[in-house]
């Protein structure tokens, strides 16, 4: 089984988030970067795949010189190789378009994809590379098990689960669920020293075809001042909460 999980380099929940250029752009000044976390289960899940049923495990990003260090931590947890696309991930379409054609020339049985990156949340590119190899597609998948070219996923859905059997090539959109967060790895120190010397391929993209750009971003408002209500004034408490918080 040869398994291609895709890395997305995304801000540390912890940093500090701010934009430059009128708002336009991301300033990456003092930002932290990780594994997109829904990545990480699903690599870990990979992992799983690879010491049970002696899979291959290949992880892919597209980006810029600048994301080496976290497919290097990927490669630390145990993946056999990296592919870096170098090109800047501009938008949802673009990025599934590079990784389609790998995944589809490598023909991999079963492509992991996060259901969606914490930096954009975009979750448009684990659907649209499915579509792009012609594979079946689970998304939100808190489950998966195989047995030869069979498989059996379980998504999670609107007040309840879904199980859903398919044969590869699958693409499946991973999130908390599909293992617990006491299973993920952590790199030790010779998965570290591993990783110097696995294969890191940077490939040119086969095509640069953007079909959304960012305008702006905007940052929530700040929070307003507190304002302390007599504990005995409940028709106050009343008023305000009706008329400036509008929950009642």
């Amino acid at each position: 089984m040869k398994i291609l999980v895709c890395i997305s380099h995304v801000p540390d929940t912890t940093s500090k988030i701010n934009f430059k250029d009128n708002n336009t752009l991301f300033d990456n000044n003092g930002v932290q970067y990780v594994i997109n976390p829904n990545d990480e289960f699903g690599l870990t899940r990979a992992m799983w795949f690879k010491e049970k049923q002696n899979a291959t495990v290949d992880v892919i990003n597209v980006g810029g010189p600048e994301t080496e260090p976290t497919l290097r931590k990927a490669l630390a947890i145990g993946a056999d190789s990296a592919i870096r696309i170098n090109m800047a991930a501009l938008d949802g379409y673009s990025v599934a378009l590079e990784i389609s054609k790998i995944a589809k020339d490598g023909e991999y049985d079963l492509v992991i994809a996060g259901r969606e990156s914490i930096d954009y949340n975009g979750g448009m590119v684990p659907g649209m590379i499915a579509t792009l190899i012609n594979a079946s597609f689970i998304n939100n998948c808190i489950g998966l098990e195989v047995e030869g070219s069979s498989c059996v996923g379980t998504r999670e859905m609107d007040g309840g689960k879904e199980t859903l059997s398919t044969t590869f090539p699958l693409v499946i959109g991973s999130q908390k669920g599909l293992v617990e967060e006491s299973d993920l790895k952590i790199p030790n120190m010779r998965g570290i020293m591993m990783a110097r010397k696995k294969p890191l391929n940077v490939l040119e993209p086969t095509s640069c075809e953007v079909k959304t750009r960012s305008k702006s971003f905007e940052k929530p408002a700040e929070k307003g001042a507190v304002k302390m209500i007599d504990a005995e004034d409940i028709d106050e408490l009343i008023n305000l909460l009706h008329n400036e918080a509008k929950v009642i």
